[in-house]
C-alpha cells in the first residue's frame, strides 16, 4: 500500500493482564502509561511531521525502563521524570506481565515486540545489570564492534534485522545503541473481502488527492460522536478475532477540520473516554491501512526531558558500567499489517458496490488510531 504522506497515526499497545497485579496498581500504571503515550505523540506530531506517524508507547517505555535499571544521579531522575515512575520490583512485576510476544496462531493474531541494547565489546558490565536485564521480557543485551560494523553485522544478533542495521551503520560513532522493535499482524472479527477493496482517493493534509486501496465493508460497529472544545470527532471500534485486541479509529467530523486542531487538545482522560460511550449501529466503513515506521528517539526524548542520557559529559549510567556510558542513538521501529483476512494482501478485482442508507465512516482524509487491549 503507497504511504499517505502527512497523515498522523498513532499506535498504542496496552498489554496488561487484570489476574497479575493489584486493582490500584493497574490504574495508577495505566493512567501513567497513557500520559506518556500523549506526551510522546504530541512531541512527535512536532518532529516527525512530513510522514505517517505510528509509534508504540508502551514499548517505547520499556526500554526506557530498560536504561533506569543502570542509570543512576540526574539521569535516573530525568527518566523518572519523564515515565512517572521508578522501576522497582513491584513497578518491574508490571511491567514485565504488561507486555511480550501475544501471538495466537489459532487466531491469526502475531504481535511481537523486543528491545535490543548495543554495547561496545570490551566494555565491561556490572554483573547486577547483566542479570536484571537477562530477566527483562523479551530484551537482549548485545556485544557489538562498532569499529568494525560490517565484523558486527556478521554476529548472531536478535531483535529487529533492518532496525539493527540502521544502528550499527552508525557504527563509526556509537557506543551504546538501544533499538525497539514491534511487529503486529491482526485478522478482524469480520473480514473484510478483497473483491471490496478500491483504489480511492484519498485528502493528504495540505489539500492535496492521492489514490490508495481502500477496504470496504458494511457491517455492525461501536461508534460515538465526542467533542473536544469546539471540534466535533468520530471514534470508531473494530474488534479482531477473538475481541482480545480492537482497533480505535478517530476522524474529525468536518472534513475542513484538520487532525491537528483534535492533536493539540488529546489527554490522557480524553484518550480513557473512547471506550466509554459507545453504542452499536451498522454502518458503511471505508478503511486504508498497512505501514511502518522508523525513527531516532534521539531528538525526540530530549524534548520529553530526557537529555543527560544522550550526553557524553551528563550521562550516568555506572549502574552498566563504570566506564562512562552513554546511549549514541535509540530508533523506534513498528510495523503494522492490517489487512483485509490478515495476510499480506493480493491483487483485488475493482468491483462497483451498492451502497447502503447507513451512516458512512470514510477514513479519506488523515486520521488517528489507536490498537489497544480490551480487558485493559
Amino acid at each position: 500500500m503507497c504511504r499517505l504522506p502527512v497523515a498522523s497515526l498513532f499506535i498504542c499497545f496496552w498489554l496488561v493482564e487484570r489476574s497479575h497485579c493489584n486493582g490500584s496498581l493497574q490504574d495508577s500504571m495505566g493512567e501513567l502509561h497513557t500520559r506518556f503515550a500523549v506526551s510522546l505523540y504530541q512531541t512527535l506530531t512536532e518532529t516527525e511531521n512530513n510522514s505517517n506517524l505510528i509509534v508504540s508507547p508502551v514499548s517505547v517505555s520499556l526500554s526506557l525502563g530498560l536504561l533506569q535499571l543502570g542509570a543512576r544521579g540526574n539521569t535516573l531522575a530525568q527518566l523518572e521524570g519523564t515515565l512517572g515512575y521508578n522501576v522497582n520490583a513491584q513497578v518491574q512485576d508490571f511491567l514485565l506481565h504488561s507486555q511480550g510476544d501475544m501471538s495466537n496462531t489459532s487466531q491469526g493474531m502475531w504481535l511481537h515486540q523486543t528491545c535490543t541494547l548495543f554495547i561496545q565489546s570490551g566494555v565491561q558490565l556490572l554483573t547486577e545489570f547483566t542479570q536484571h536485564a537477562a530477566a527483562w521480557a523479551n530484551t537482549s543485551v548485545v556485544r557489538a564492534n562498532f569499529s568494525q560494523p560490517n565484523h558486527t553485522r556478521n554476529q548472531e544478533l536478535s531483535g529487529s534485522g533492518e532496525a539493527q542495521a540502521e544502528a550499527l551503520w552508525w557504527g563509526h560513532r556509537l557506543q551504546m545503541a538501544l533499538v525497539n522493535t514491534v511487529a503486529f499482524r491482526g485478522v478482524w472479527q469480520k473480514l473484510f473481502l478483497f473483491t471490496n477493496t478500491q483504489n480511492l482517493p484519498f485528502t493528504l493534509s495540505d489539500g492535496s488527492t492521492i489514490k490508495v486501496p481502500m477496504m470496504y465493508q458494511a457491517t455492525e460497529v461501536s461508534f460515538q460522536f465526542r467533542t473536544a472544545s469546539d471540534q466535533r470527532y468520530t471514534v470508531l471500534e473494530l474488534p479482531y478475532l477473538g475481541r482480545s485486541l480492537s482497533l480505535q479509529v478517530v476522524l474529525p467530523s468536518e472534513r475542513k477540520t484538520p487532525l491537528s486542531s483534535l492533536e493539540c487538545q488529546l489527554t490522557a482522560r480524553q484518550l480513557a473516554s473512547w471506550d466509554t460511550g459507545l453504542r452499536r449501529t451498522k454502518m458503511d466503513i471505508f478503511l486504508p491501512f498497512r505501514m511502518q515506521n522508523k525513527f531516532n528517539l534521539r531528538s525526540v526524548l530530549p524534548a520529553m526531558g530526557i537529555s543527560d542520557a544522550f550526553n557524553p559529559t551528563a550521562a550516568d549510567f555506572t549502574g552498566i558500567s563504570e566506564e562512562g556510558l552513554y546511549v549514541s542513538d535509540a530508533f523506534h521501529e513498528v510495523r503494522i499489517e492490517v489487512t483485509e483476512d490478515g495476510t499480506k494482501a493480493a491483487a483485488a478485482t475493482m468491483v462497483l458496490l451498492k451502497r447502503s442508507r447507513a451512516p458512512v465512516f470514510k477514513a479519506d482524509r488523515p486520521f488517528l488510531f489507536l490498537l489497544r487491549q480490551v480487558n485493559t
